[in-house]
């Protein structure tokens, strides 16, 4: 019997020291440093860069796991291409349709991870009503106190590509490019 305590201490040591038994830490969304931007083409003349001001969500990350998840909601009125004109254009029905659809949303579905950093999203993206799968590469990510808050944080940069026709948004396609590039500049505080 007393052969066996240390072998027991030792194990259950082990069994609370494992990585896997890290808990998920839980990150709200900083809406003061989270801006969606989507890219097109404009007839050929530029590249436009547009973005929505008003993000919201939750991600999770569970680094030892290598597991997480992620909710982002967009307010799609909240469009801003810096100009009020344009804006009201792009939230009409041939786009955006924000009197119908003022949320765009998207969930994961899966995590992967590369060590303990995240380096690509699964999950479903929802705009106008319409939810296709969509796969956010993430190109930095970064973890460590914020100096201002005192708090932990996060951040991170992700990019996808999408097609505009796909999620019913396609009016003026060629001329403006049916291919947008979706990139996501997010900072979130822990809970």
């Amino acid at each position: 019997m007393k052969q066996a305590a240390p072998v027991l201490i030792f194990a259950l040591a082990a069994l609370f020291a494992a990585p896997g038994f890290a808990a998920p830490e839980t990150y709200v969304v900083d809406p003061t440093h989270t801006y969606p931007r989507f890219e097109y083409s404009h007839f050929g003349y530029s590249n436009q860069i547009q973005r929505f001001n008003k993000t919201s969500g939750t991600i999770v990350v569970d680094r030892a796991a290598r597991t997480g998840s992620v909710h982002i909601s967009i307010d799609a009125k909240s469009v801003d291409t810096g100009y009020a004109l344009f804006n009201e254009h792009i939230q009409g029905e041939d786009y955006f349709d924000t009197a119908k659809y003022p949320t765009i949303t998207y969930k994961s579905t899966a995590v992967k991870f590369d060590g303990d950093k995240p380096v690509a999203v699964e999950g479903l993206l929802t705009v106008k009503g319409v939810t296709r799968p969509v796969t956010l590469t993430v190109t930095s990510f970064h973890s460590m106190p914020h100096p201002m808050l005192k708090k932990d944080a996060i951040g991170a940069n992700a990019v996808a590509r999408i097609k505009r026709s796909e999620f019913n948004a396609g009016k003026n396609a060629p001329y403006v490019s049916d291919e947008v590039t979706l990139t996501i500049a997010v900072e979130a505080l822990k809970q």
